[in-house]
C-alpha cells in the first residue's frame, strides 16, 4: 500500500499509531484475552469507538478461527444528535475510515467488520450473547454511554469482559455517571480499574480477580491497592515508571526508509568521524601548515 501525499504515513510500529492506549491497558488487554483463550473461551470481539485504531490493532491479534471482530465508529459520518456532532467535530475531526483502515492493515492482512455510524446501531448488527470481550470508547455523553453499556451487556457471553474508557476523566462526567450507575443499579461488577478504564463483568468477578491479583503481585512495575465500595471488591492498578508494553510485531512498513513530509527519502546525516576526515583532507590540501595543525588539534579534541 503506497501512502497518498498528504495522508498520515503508515505506522512502522504500534507506538506510531495516534491514540490513548496506555501501556498498563495494553498489558491488561493481553492478560484478559490470553486468559480467555487459555480457558478455551470462544466468542467474538467488539470495539465501539476506534479513533485511529491503536487498541483495535491489539484486539485483532486475538481474533481466532471462527470468531468475528467488529468495530463501530462515526468516522467522518454524521452523529445522531447535535451534542454528539459537536463532540465529534471538536475531538475527532482528523478521524476518517480510510485512516483507520490504513493503520489497521499495516499490522493485519484483513480488516475487521466495520460498522460506520453511531453506536446505537450495534444491537441490530451484533448478535446477543456472541462476544467474549467488548471495549467501549465512543461518545462521552451520558445517554449514549448508558445505552452502550446496555448493548455491551446484551452482546456479551456469560463471563465476558467489558472495558469502559474515560470513566473518571475530569472532562467526561457523563461517562462517570453512566458507569457507576451501571455498577449500583444495573448489575455491572467491577474487576479492576486502570488510570482511565474500568474492567467489569456481569458475572461473579471473584475468580478472575484472584488470578489478576496473583499476576500483578508477581510484577515489580505496577502499584496495587484493593478497596471495598458498595459491596464490591475493586482492584486499583497504576503503572510504575518503566513499565514495558507487551511485545508486539512490527508493521509491514517497519523496514521502510524514513521519508520527509514531501515523500522524498530523508537524508541521513553522515557519521561524525566521516565529517572530521573530510575537514582534515580539506585542511591538508588548501590551507597553510599553521592553520592545518590548528584544525587537526581542534578536531582531535572534539
Amino acid at each position: 500500500m503506497t501512502p497518498v501525499p498528504g495522508t498520515i504515513r503508515p505506522p512502522r510500529r504500534l507506538d506510531d499509531v495516534p491514540g490513548w492506549f496506555p501501556v498498563l491497558d495494553q498489558v491488561l488487554f493481553e492478560w484478559f484475552l490470553d486468559r480467555q483463550e487459555a480457558a478455551g473461551t470462544k466468542g467474538d470481539l467488539l470495539e465501539v469507538g476506534v479513533y485511529m485504531g491503536k487498541s483495535a490493532i491489539c484486539l485483532g491479534r486475538h481474533n481466532g478461527d471462527g470468531e468475528r471482530f467488529t468495530v463501530c465508529d462515526l468516522f467522518e459520518g454524521d452523529a445522531q444528535d447535535d451534542a454528539n456532532q459537536a463532540e465529534s467535530t471538536k475531538s475527532y475531526s482528523a478521524l476518517t475510515q480510510r485512516v483507520f483502515e490504513e493503520n489497521y492493515l499495516a499490522f493485519h492482512d484483513t480488516l475487521p467488520r466495520v460498522l460506520k455510524g453511531p453506536s446505537s446501531i450495534v444491537p441490530e448488527e451484533v448478535a446477543p450473547a456472541s462476544c467474549r470481550f467488548v471495549h467501549i470508547d465512543a461518545s462521552h455523553l451520558y445517554e449514549h454511554v448508558r445505552d452502550d453499556i446496555g448493548a455491551a451487556r446484551e452482546t456479551l457471553l456469560p463471563g465476558g469482559i467489558v472495558v469502559l474508557d474515560d470513566f473518571r476523566s475530569e472532562h467526561t462526567p457523563g461517562v462517570s455517571v453512566a458507569v457507576w450507575e451501571a455498577v449500583l443499579t444495573r448489575g455491572l461488577r467491577p474487576i479492576c480499574l486502570s488510570t482511565q478504564k474500568l474492567y467489569g463483568t456481569w458475572e461473579d468477578p471473584g475468580p478472575v480477580q484472584d488470578e489478576l491479583l496473583a499476576m500483578v503481585r508477581g510484577r515489580e512495575d505496577c502499584d496495587l491497592s484493593v478497596q471495598q465500595a458498595a459491596g464490591h471488591r475493586i482492584i486499583r492498578l497504576k503503572s510504575r515508571k518503566g513499565m514495558q508494553a507487551p511485545p508486539f510485531p512490527p508493521s509491514r512498513y517497519a523496514h521502510r526508509t524514513a521519508q520527509t513530509a514531501s515523500g522524498r527519502p530523508r537524508a541521513t546525516p553522515p557519521p561524525r568521524h566521516h565529517a572530521a576526515a573530510r575537514a582534515r583532507r580539506f585542511a591538508a590540501d588548501l590551507l597553510p601548515p599553521i592553520l592545518t595543525r590548528a584544525i587537526r588539534n581542534s578536531l582531535s579534541r572534539s
